[in-house]
């Protein structure tokens, strides 16, 4: 079997950074996909200038692979064909959410690879009782298939803490292009860029963010490390998120600018106060106050909204906004107008929604 690998404008658009959204379920009322919202959805990511979207991850809701529900494969397709269709003139990366264990991630792979997927973001959640060795074991079996993007989860949503010694073997294996890190956690999240940088392939490994509190700070942060007595240097250069499959557009006029900012070495300090406000948006959308309780529905709120859902069910009926969580996205559109990209979106909403 071949081994599929990135093309090299997208490794270099990779490398570059991109703003890549962890793509919503969308559904109807009785909870069946809602296909003309999914491909809205798609359309909505590919308009605003994403550069690339993830599919079948933690946004798009693990009960898709539930037996009885399937929806794995077909939300996978819907996306696929959307891009085809954009012909875009610019590298986009499918990214396809591969989790389970060993069997079920290379049959999540195989899934991937039939309908053109480009990358896979690998959970590693939902493993616990696996050693460092089992995981990294599995890791290089589905990176030998298709290019891997590593994911560093927080523990409070089911991930777990690693050694440096495991992320110093990881960035080893053939077929890692990329990391999320997401640990919510400064510590960790410079375990893995040190193991990185350290690594001997430091400069075929992008960084990315995952940590919804710290976004535009990890944006903005070179990580300097001594190797073998000479300062080598690599920084966070786009984000895969959860929090970037709504106000997307601003998203990536906001990467834009922090890539200018780093190019010019002009950082000021109110790019600290831009950080709070993102991280505060932020809050509003994933629900930290309830333990993330409400991180679903507070993404599918903002898209109902703005008319790119029908409302904000999910597949677990108990997965419903938390207490206040409306409240406080009403005050994230009134304290921070400047983040969201509603103006676009209706101009935009009935191509978008058009079968």
């Amino acid at each position: 079997m071949s081994k599929k690998t990135l093309t090299p404008e997208q490794s270099k658009a990779l490398h570059e950074g991109l703003v890549i959204p962890a793509h919503p379920l969308a559904l109807t009322e009785d909870r069946k996909l809602d296909e003309r919202s999914q491909r809205a959805l798609a359309r909505y990511y590919i308009a605003a200038g994403s550069g690339g979207i993830a599919v079948g991850v933690h946004s798009t809701q693990f009960e898709i692979r539930d037996k009885g529900i399937d929806l794995y494969e077909p939300v996978l397709r819907i996306a696929a064909e959307e891009v085809a269709k954009a012909k875009l003139d610019r590298p986009f990366l499918l990214v396809a959410g591969i989790c389970g264990p060993t069997e079920q991630a290379l049959n999540e792979t195989e899934i991937a690879l039939k309908l053109g997927y480009d990358a896979a973001l690998l959970s590693m959640g939902g493993l616990k009782d696996w050693t460092e060795e089992q995981i990294l074991e599995r890791t290089a079996k589905v990176a030998d298939r298709i290019p891997v993007i590593g994911f560093y989860l927080q523990p409070s949503v089911g991930g777990r803490i690693f050694s440096y010694d495991f992320w110093s073997k990881f960035a080893e294996i053939p077929g890692i292009v990329a990391i999320k890190m997401a640990p919510f956690n400064r510590y960790q999240t410079i375990d893995v860029a040190r193991a990185v940088i350290n690594s001997s392939r430091r400069d075929e490994i992008a960084l990315y963010t995952g940590n919804d509190d710290n976004i535009v700070n990890d944006l903005l942060t070179a990580y300097r490390f001594n190797v073998d007595g000479k300062q080598v240097e690599k920084r966070i250069v786009g984000g895969l998120l959860g929090h970037w499959c709504v106000w997307t557009k601003k998203a990536v006029e906001l990467l834009e600018e922090i890539k200018q900012v780093r190019e010019n070495e002009q950082l000021s300090a109110e790019w600290l106060t831009r950080n709070i406000a993102v991280t505060e948006t932020n809050a509003a959308f994933f629900d930290p106050a309830h333990n993330f309780a409400g991180c679903i529905p507070g993404i599918h709120e903002v898209l109902r909204r703005q008319g790119l859902m029908k409302g904000t069910w999910c597949l677990n009926p108990h997965e419903v906004l938390s207490p206040g969580q409306s409240e406080e996205i009403d005050r994230m559109y009134r304290d921070y107008p400047e983040l969201n990209d509603d103006e676009f979106v209706k101009a935009h909403l009935n191509e978008w929604m058009e079968q």
